[in-house]
């Protein structure tokens, strides 16, 4: 009986924000134990012309390896994927990851939904999503999909982001299994069973 109540092994993390979600970053990356063995694949809007800034930020703030999302990559745990400016980030069945460059959507690419979706889709009740600050309503039609699929959905406070539209729309559309302060989230990802 208590296998049926144990929390579903999670496959993968996908973290997605717009602005202020940086600084939640820098906060919960330096915190994350270094033999984590998920995947996580961060999607931020941000400008073309950042290239590899965040990439080198992040990985000097955390001992896992950090690495902007390549086409065909295969997702390892332990590793950070980026979503490239200016490309959606896709999973492939064979948790290979794809670009694309098609249309923005909600004024962006990557577009946070576009992951969300496809990684629901691939990963179904194994998937985590983080969906942090920014100011407008990217991510949350994908969290709808990730509910779908039994995955699991976890918001920043809206109280505490700088930037709360985001988490505030999520959290009207999509009932949260979480709502986390920036300061838990660490502690929430490192206790996820890999």
């Amino acid at each position: 009986m208590a296998e049926t109540l144990k929390e579903p092994k999670c496959s993968a993390i996908v973290i997605g924000g717009s602005a202020g979600s940086l600084d939640v970053l820098l906060e919960v990356f330096p915190a994350l134990k270094a033999d984590l063995k998920i995947p996580i694949i961060i999607v931020v809007h941000r400008k073309g012309s950042s290239e590899s800034l965040l990439t080198d930020l992040l990985q000097s703030r955390t001992a896992l390896t950090v690495l902007e999302a390549e086409e065909k990559s295969l997702m390892e745990g332990g590793k950070v994927y980026i979503a490239p400016a200016d490309y959606h980030l896709l999973i492939e069945d064979d948790h290979t990851i794809s670009l694309d460059y098609s249309e923005k959507i909600n004024y962006s690419r990557p577009s946070i939904d576009v992951t969300f979706q496809s990684a629901a889709e691939v990963f179904k009740a194994g998937l985590v999503c983080i969906l942090l600050s920014g100011s407008n309503a990217d991510g949350v039609e994908g969290l709808k999909i990730v509910n779908n699929f039994g995955g699991r959905v976890v918001i920043q406070n809206p109280n505490t982001a700088i930037m709360p539209y985001m988490p505030q729309q999520a959290s009207i559309a999509v009932k949260p299994n979480l709502v986390l302060d920036s300061f838990e989230m660490a502690e929430f990802i490192n206790g996820l069973p890999g």
